[in-house]
């Protein structure tokens, strides 16, 4: 990468579409005009909208055919960036931390005024006082907070306790043999559990999900939701501080870091936001795959794959987060033969540079595919991004979203989707890789699997020790076993993570029973049934 020299002016590269002669800017495309080294002139693409979401793979491919490894985007209309599509020019921008600053409030657009106060964009730029909008040795001391926090969650408990939850689900379905695995699974799963570990009030779950999900879009609700949920999490702050319990929000508390309350609220809506939606997009899309590629069902379920392998696929193919503003400059130069003005933004294209030519290998087209290197345990992918602000909750996200793969597909082994898969739809967030719903159909289930033998646990979340346990037994929770697979089951399927719980995976037809009226419902409602079927409606 060319750097200009200190106290030079920074010079574009000949022909560059961002620069016109003698420096004076004709009006824009989309009806002003662009001060600095953004493109002026010329359409800017948009990356938002249907654009985004109908062919991400084929947007990204056009935008590197035309611009190279950097792309000038539109964000909104008047509100331009640049799209970082280059897996070495990615690496560059996350490890140079005096070029590219994680500061936005050096973002030139919302000093020049061109930043509406109502812009869907302000959840997701504006200035936090959170690890993810600093750098340095502030960013260290915040960083250590959550990690540390993060670290104390038992990763066994955890396991289970997504188990538990992901029965109930299942277990609160209706018997005709269909169900909608993101609005009834994947988007209710994780708040369960979340729930669980911030110590947020049970009943909060269903309407975290709306506020989220409007957030994480982008989309016309997005300011409102933003202000509702920091409300939410500011109550919960204080509570905890009077009353600190077994939870996330109350270790994040009592770090040594001293969070203020300002900074807890805010690490709390990274952790809610960035760790849900990624889970909840993440399992979606990993289910998505394993019912729409015939050739990775049939290899998981001869057991030469494993679930953790669908869910690294996933991460080369379609990472639960696209792109991700973002980063800015802070002087003049230059990043993929493109001129970047100070205080320009850059948007990390996290899919995009997983299928760069420079990221596959020899005879790679396009992205990941079967048969690449990221079956067999490449993780090189950037999905969880890279440097210093590489996400600090992938562990936990990894357990509870394998956790639901294999609960679901132990439950429903002959889940079919009940669609075309050309019918699905995705959400048109510029951030989020999400579907908007995925309708399967099933005829018969397993039950849940017999609980584990009772062990003592380093954390166990609030309310399920208030559930009554009968001896041997726990009702609504199964844990996993290590017993032998039946035929048609994926032997040896275990955790990613350094996790060393048991785990397993796709169960034989021979283990179904027909799906009866009725037949779901356990004997006894613990508490994770109650809740699911508060969810359900019922």
């Amino acid at each position: 990468m060319t750097v200009p020299e200190p106290g030079t002016t920074a010079v574009p590269p000949p022909g560059c579409p961002a620069h016109v002669a003698g420096g004076v800017p004709p009006a824009a495309a989309h009806g002003g005009t662009l001060p600095g080294g953004l493109p002026v002139g010329v359409p800017l693409t948009p990356l938002h909208g249907s654009a985004v979401a109908d062919d991400p793979h084929g947007l990204y491919a056009r935008l590197r055919a035309q611009y190279g490894p950097v792309a000038p985007i539109e964000l909104e209309p008047g509100v331009e960036s640049w799209l970082v599509l280059g897996y070495p020019e990615l690496l560059e921008l996350t490890r140079n931390e005096a070029l590219f600053s994680k500061d936005s409030r050096r973002w030139r657009v919302p000093a020049e005024g061109r930043l509406a106060a109502d812009s869907r964009l302000q959840p997701m730029t504006s200035w936090r006082p959170t690890l993810l909008n600093l750098d340095g040795a502030e960013h260290q001391r915040l960083r250590a907070a959550v990690a540390d926090t993060l670290a104390r969650v038992d990763h066994r408990q955890l396991r289970e306790t997504t188990e538990a939850a992901a029965d109930a689900l299942i277990d609160s379905w209706g018997p005709d043999g269909t169900a909608d695995l993101v609005a009834q699974y994947a988007r209710r799963l994780p708040l369960l559990v979340f729930t669980q570990l911030l110590g947020l009030p049970d009943e909060a779950g269903a309407h975290l999900i709306r506020l989220i999900s409007h957030i994480a879009d982008s989309g016309p609700e997005s300011v409102r939701a933003n202000q509702e949920f920091q409300t939410l999490l500011v109550d919960l702050v204080r509570q905890r501080r009077t009353t600190p319990g077994a939870d996330l929000t109350s270790w994040l508390l009592a770090h040594p870091a001293a969070l203020t309350d300002e900074e807890a609220v805010h690490h709390l809506v990274v952790l809610m936001i960035a760790g849900n939606e990624t889970t909840i997009c993440w399992t979606g899309n990993t289910l998505r795959l394993l019912l729409t590629d015939r050739r990775f069902r049939a290899t998981l379920t001869g057991g030469r794959l494993t679930v953790a392998d669908a869910l690294e696929e996933v991460l080369w193919r379609d990472p639960p987060t696209q792109n991700f503003p973002g980063r800015w400059a802070t002087s003049d130069t230059v990043l993929g033969g493109q001129f970047i003005a100070r205080g320009d933004m850059l948007v990390l294209g996290l899919a995009a540079a997983n299928a760069d030519p420079a990221a596959q290998g020899p005879g790679a087209h396009g992205h990941a595919s079967m048969g690449h290197a990221s079956i067999g345990g490449n993780r090189a992918h950037l999905a969880w991004g890279a440097g210093k602000h590489v996400c600090p909750a992938q562990h936990p996200a990894r357990i509870i979203v394998e956790t639901a793969v294999e609960t679901l597909l132990h439950r429903l082994p002959d889940l079919q989707l009940a669609v075309p898969p050309h019918e699905l739809a995705w959400r048109p967030s510029p951030w989020s890789r999400a579907l908007i719903s995925l309708p399967v159909l099933y005829s018969a289930f397993t039950p849940p699997r017999p609980p584990a033998p009772e062990r003592p646990s380093a954390w166990t979340p609030p309310h399920m020790s208030q559930t009554p346990q009968t001896p041997g037994a726990a009702p609504g929770t199964a844990s996993r076993t290590a017993s032998g697979t039946a035929s048609g089951t994926v032997p040896g399927t275990v955790s990613a993570t350094e996790d060393p719980g048991p785990s397993s995976s796709t169960p034989s037809d021979a283990t179904s029973t027909a799906r009866t009226p009725g037949s779901a419902e356990p004997a006894r409602r613990s508490w994770w049934n109650s809740l699911a079927g508060w969810w359900s409606g019922r």
